[in-house]
Formats: C-alpha cells, sequence, structure tokens
C-alpha cells in the first residue's frame, strides 16, 4: 500500500474513533470495537469482542501464523479520560483535522495507537502476508481506571485470546536530543503503584477554643510536609543501567546525579522519577464540620516503587521521613512493577526501525513512572512486552502536557510513522 494511502486510512479511522464518546466511567468501548470490527471485516479479518458487560466489550483480531516463530500482540486501548468541553479549541468528539494534526480526546493516549495497529493488520491481511506466529490485535476497554472489565479480566477468562510472545503497546516512542544526538525511548519496565493511607490521631473539641484539643489536621500537615521531601539516594537497576551506559559514566551517586542535572529538561523529568521510590500526598480527609476539630485526619499518597521493589522494602524510609507523630501507616494496595528483557528480536526491531529513519538515533531503554496494561501480559504469560509509538513531528515535552489535558492531538506525520512502526515490527518478527 503507497504511503499516502497508508496515511489517508490511518488518519480516517483515528477521526472515526474520536467522534466515538468513550470517556471512562462509563466507557460504552463496545461501539468503538464494533467500529474497529467493521473495518478489519473489510480486509478479511475475523474478530471476536469478548465482553464482561455488554457495553464494555475488547476486540481481538487474527491473524494466523504459521507456527514457525513467535507471536506478537499489537496492544491497545480505547476508552479514554474524560474532557471538558469548555477547555479545548475545538470538540473534544470532533476528530478535526487542523494544522496537521488529528484533534480529540484520545488522539494521544491512545486511539491514534489503536487506530495505526488496526491499519497495520489490515494491510498485512490485505497483502496476504502470513507471519511466522500469530500476529494478534486487541483494542481492550477500561485502561483508564481500572474496573476489571478491559485486559486483566481478559488475561483470567479468555487467555487464549492475548496469550502472546511479545507486545508492542503504549508508553514510549519519544524522541529527544542527548549530546547533539537524536534518540527514542522504549519503555521496558514500568514502576509498581503501592498507595498507602496515613491515619493520623489528635483530640477532637470545638473549634471557637483550639486550646482544649489536639488537631489532626494540623498533625498531618507535618506529615505531609515531611513526605513532601521524601528522597532516597538515585540507584541503578538494570534498566536504568543500559540508560546511562548511553550518557555517560554513572558509576557512582554524586556522579550520577551530576549526569542527571546536565540533561535536557525534557529528558530529565522522565529520568528523575526512576531513580527511586515516588511519594506524593494526593488526598486529604478530616473534620465534616467547621466547628469540630478532627480527632482523625486520613492522608492518601500515591507511591511507585522500582521493578522489583516492594512496599516493605521502602517502608522504613517512608517512616524514618515521617518520624514519630501519632500515625498509623496502611499499604492500600500494591500494583504493577514489572519488567521485560532487553536483546529480544523485538529491541532488534525497533532499533532496525529507527536506524532506518534516522541512522545517527539510537534506543534509549526506559522505565515507566506510570503502568500500563502491560504488566497483566507479564505477570499472566511472561511476554516480552514494550511501549514504543515512535513520534518525531510533535515534541516530546507538549505531547506530555496534551495528555489528559485540553486540546490533545496528534500530528499526521507521527501517526504515519507509528503505523509504518507496527507494520516493520510484525515483518521483522515474522519473517
Amino acid at each position: 500500500m503507497a504511503v499516502a494511502t497508508l496515511r489517508d486510512e490511518a488518519v480516517g479511522l483515528l477521526r472515526e474513533l474520536l467522534r466515538l464518546d468513550t470517556v471512562n466511567p462509563p466507557g460504552n468501548e463496545t461501539r468503538a470495537a464494533e467500529l474497529l470490527r467493521a473495518h478489519l471485516h473489510e480486509a478479511g479479518l475475523t474478530c471476536e469482542l469478548y465482553a464482561r458487560e455488554p457495553e464494555r466489550a475488547n476486540l481481538v483480531s487474527r491473524l494466523p501464523g504459521r507456527g514457525e516463530g513467535p507471536s506478537l500482540l499489537l496492544l491497545s486501548h480505547t476508552d479514554t479520560v474524560v474532557a471538558d468541553p469548555e477547555e479545548w479549541s475545538v470538540d473534544p468528539w470532533s476528530g478535526a483535522l487542523k494544522d496537521g494534526c488529528v484533534w480529540g480526546r484520545g488522539a494521544l493516549d491512545m486511539k491514534g495507537h489503536v487506530a495505526a495497529a488496526a491499519v497495520a493488520i489490515a494491510t498485512l491481511a490485505r497483502e496476504g502476508f502470513e507471519p511466522a506466529g500469530d500476529l494478534v490485535f486487541a483494542a481492550t476497554a477500561d485502561e483508564e481506571v481500572g474496573m476489571d472489565v478491559g485486559l486483566s479480566w481478559l488475561c483470567r477468562a479468555h487467555p487464549e485470546a492475548v496469550r502472546t510472545d511479545y507486545c508492542v503497546n503504549e508508553g514510549g516512542g519519544d524522541r529527544v536530543v542527548v549530546g547533539d544526538r537524536p534518540a527514542y525511548l522504549c519503555t521496558t519496565a514500568e514502576k509498581m503503584s503501592a498507595p498507602f493511607r496515613l491515619r493520623v490521631h489528635g483530640r477532637s473539641g470545638h473549634a471557637s477554643t483550639p486550646g482544649i484539643a489536639d488537631n489532626a489536621l494540623v498533625r498531618a500537615a507535618r506529615l505531609v510536609g515531611r513526605l513532601a521531601g521524601f528522597r532516597q539516594a538515585p540507584r541503578l537497576i538494570p534498566e536504568t543501567e543500559a540508560l546511562f551506559a548511553t550518557l555517560g559514566d554513572a558509576s557512582d551517586p554524586d556522579q550520577l546525579e551530576r549526569i542527571v542535572a546536565e540533561l535536557p529538561r525534557d529528558v530529565r523529568e522522565t529520568v528523575e522519577p526512576i531513580l527511586g521510590p515516588v511519594v506524593s500526598p494526593t488526598m486529604i480527609t478530616a473534620s465534616q464540620r467547621t466547628n469540630v476539630i478532627p480527632g482523625l485526619c486520613e492522608v492518601v499518597c500515591d507511591c511507585r516503587l522500582l521493578p522489583g521493589e516492594t512496599p516493605a522494602d521502602v517502608e522504613p524510609a517512608i517512616r524514618a521521613a515521617l518520624g514519630e507523630d501519632g500515625y498509623e501507616l496502611e499499604w492500600i494496595e500494591a500494583v504493577g512493577g514489572t519488567r521485560s528483557p532487553l536483546g529480544t528480536p523485538l529491541w532488534d526491531a525497533v532499533e532496525s526501525f529507527v536506524r532506518s529513519e534516522e541512522p545517527d538515533a539510537r534506543v534509549i531503554p526506559v522505565i515507566s513512572p506510570g503502568f500500563t496494561d502491560s504488566h497483566f501480559l507479564r505477570q499472566a504469560f511472561g511476554t516480552v512486552a514494550y511501549g514504543f509509538f515512535p513520534m518525531r513531528t510533535m515534541e516530546a515535552d507538549l505531547a506530555a502536557r496534551l495528555i489528559h489535558s485540553a486540546d490533545e492531538r496528534i500530528a499526521v506525520e507521527d501517526l504515519e510513522l507509528g503505523t509504518r512502526f507496527l507494520l516493520h515490527a510484525a515483518r521483522t518478527l515474522g519473517e
């Protein structure tokens, strides 16, 4: 298929997807699954819709392989976060084509990737491509909230539908410049989300006579301030060792901190959170009456841990930062914290594509400070999953600001580039 036609198909499908409101909650992802099924059916592909709830379907389409090589999953999700039309310069569900970009909620996160993956597998089906191993396309529900109707449920209820050797998902592909040399970031691991709750105790009383009470909210404020300054010495794990090998000698902590401080801002903002655990106080609950001093205040903190770390590993450092000040610490959950190896055939496919596009560019592995649906595949099947959807027209810091924000959009050039990468990955692994 000619490049212009490939671009037009991806742009057209993305605009249709953006016109479907799949804000989660409630999601209503079935409407996107049905649109994709119709598009893929025209290319001769069969699709299955798997739905724990009828209006929240997951679509899976498969291009059968010869049984001679690894299987590959092109993973994406069709739900989006909310959008306030008052904040936007266009209708968030218009799919407007303007200034060389396709605009709408989900253009970057991640309906652009959905459209590109659908067009990639449709293109290969029309060409009669028979991969060495199965090529699977999945457009799942519920990534943004996690109510167990999307990939987590599929892995458990229909594992045969999504079990593959390799996976390409969201979470990477930013183009940055390091030392006057371009580099593309490929996410190979993700931090664990391990939020915790602090219960801070005091003594309630009437707000008109604060001296007779012990205000738990005031106590909590002191603890929140301490958490705001929580830091641990940066340390390297295998993924960040590979990253810093491309940036310079980081053999000791002082050198590591100097290298990080000298990085370009967009790279530094990516690197700093992956050198240790991060704690962010985000929610607080105290008195429900203006005239009652609270005897109990609860503070919920978002905590992100490096792959391989557990809450038990970091709790002593958190308690040391908090001190002893009348509180209880309770871990709420621990999700994610997974990694995939480097040096795989999929890594080689990423590198060969980048070389073909920019011979001087390199690929740098990074850890996602958050997590994606990739962790379900790693935990369930040991799938090698990378986040990579290359972009070079829109700057990385602008894209980061637009995700989950107003005027979200994707450059048409980047949409085409991402589509061509997915085609390259499928063909390379499927030879």
